[in-house]
């Protein structure tokens, strides 16, 4: 199992980032260098407990579908996206927030498998580690602008 942590700080307050960290519009404007849309499920604004989203996007220049449900939710502090449908064998994305002296501290805890063993395995460190890094970097880049302009 492959882990990956970031942490962004934000100057806004923990409500404006944790509802901008599960818009799935705002998402949408992130990812759209990889075409990424929303297919099915909640498609647009915010989504919430037990709801799920099936994404679209371009990877490795391949289409692909990956379907996640929020699993948990704790309002403005924590929330979990889980995959149900997609290409890995896991997929656990966890989101924290903590809210210090005005400045909102954003957490990703990604932890994911990657199937057809040690061929995904050498994928996952040699491209797959760094494509999600990237992918949750610009994710958050644009995260940060938008709560911090609200």
């Amino acid at each position: 199992m492959t882990t990956i942590n970031l942490t962004t700080k934000i100057n806004a307050s923990l409500k404006t980032v944790f509802d901008v960290s599960r818009n799935i519009d705002i998402h949408q404007q992130s990812a759209a260098p990889s075409k990424e849309k929303a297919i099915a499920g909640i498609t647009s604004g915010l989504i919430n407990l037990n709801e799920t989203v099936t994404w679209r996007g371009k990877h490795f220049g391949f289409y692909l579908t990956h379907k996640s449900r929020i699993t948990a939710m704790t309002f403005c502090d924590y929330f979990v996206d889980e995959m149900e449908e997609g290409k890995f064998k896991s997929f656990r994305h966890e989101h924290f927030f903590e809210e210090i002296n005005g400045v909102t501290i954003m957490t990703d805890q990604l932890q994911y498998e990657t199937p057809f063993g040690i061929i995904g395995k050498l994928f996952d460190t040699m491209f797959l580690t760094n494509h999600l890094i990237y992918f949750l970097l610009e994710r958050n880049k644009t995260l940060k602008k938008i709560a911090e302009n609200k």
